[in-house]
């Protein structure tokens, strides 16, 4: 099987609509409007601002764009998990259904189809479980079976789970499935059936543990890395992290979505807010 291609992005930013905005728990998703632009490919990511107010302090400076792994899209919307982590972030968990924002993208490489007849087991952390949804939806809309591990850190953000289907949940206080780190899940997993291929995305600790237990375990994995991002299309160098062997990659471009061989290790700042 082969999944989509990265989609290229169409030249500067534009103007979307939200449709519909839903709860889960703390988090909040999105649909955003976006028929000019062409659909994205699982793994891609948009750099998002509110049209108004998109600033602080009392002169109101402006802030970056945010960027934010694609959920779902179809029929030319796209989905995106918002968690309040901060002024930018608690701006846009405050838009509604008929305000609009800005958009560029999609942006960075995607994943790519598990090889040699292995299964998929897609492994999540908190708010980074949105790039995974899109890929499950793509993976068993060409028959390949997935198996979904996610981790949280307390009950208010396991409603989150509900994005994907089928998920086994672990969290960190017991208030859901097991009591742990989903990286405990994924270990047991492996040693069940090691023919796997692993697709991550979540915290920089978890996605570091996940690169060494695959490695350990000779497991191709993919791991989609979040960064602070000033641009989204390689041209500030503000989210390289360290390539094995020497040398920097960039999540945008040479990302975010980045085999693990490829690795060195995961940096603190390479991985999305839990």
């Amino acid at each position: 099987m082969r999944l989509p291609a990265a989609a290229q992005a169409p030249l500067g930013r534009r103007l979307a609509t939200i449709t519909s905005v839903r709860e889960l728990g703390v988090y909040r998703v999105i649909t955003v409007d976006d028929k000019h632009a062409p659909a994205p490919a699982p793994g891609q990511f948009a750099m998002l601002a509110a049209a108004e107010r998109w600033g602080g302090g009392e002169d109101e400076r402006p802030f970056l764009a945010r960027a934010f792994s694609v959920a779902r899209h179809s029929d030319g919307a796209s989905q995106f998990l918002l968690e309040d982590v901060g002024p930018g972030t608690a701006r846009l968990c405050e838009l509604d259904v008929g305000e609009r924002l800005w958009l560029a993208g999609p942006f960075g490489r995607p994943f790519t189809a598990p090889q040699d007849g292995r299964r998929a087991i897609l492994a999540g952390g908190g708010v980074g479980i949105a790039p995974l949804a899109i890929l499950q939806d793509a993976l068993e809309a060409d028959g390949v079976k997935t198996e979904v591990l996610l981790g949280f850190r307390d009950g208010e953000r396991v409603p989150g789970a509900e994005l994907l289907r089928g998920a086994r949940v672990a969290s960190d206080d017991g208030s859901a499935g097991h009591h742990g780190l989903v990286t405990e899940l994924l270990e047991r997993e492996l040693a069940g059936d090691g023919h796997a291929a692993v697709y991550a995305c979540g915290p920089a600790g978890m996605l570091e543990a996940i690169r060494a237990l695959c490695e350990r375990a000779a497991v191709p994995a993919q791991l989609a890395l979040e960064s602070g991002m000033a641009c989204g299309f390689g041209a500030c160098y503000g989210c390289v992290v360290p390539a094995r062997g020497g040398g920097y990659l960039r999540v945008c471009v040479d990302g975010p979505v980045i085999d693990a061989a490829l690795l060195e290790r995961v940096e603190e700042h390479a991985g999305a807010h839990a």
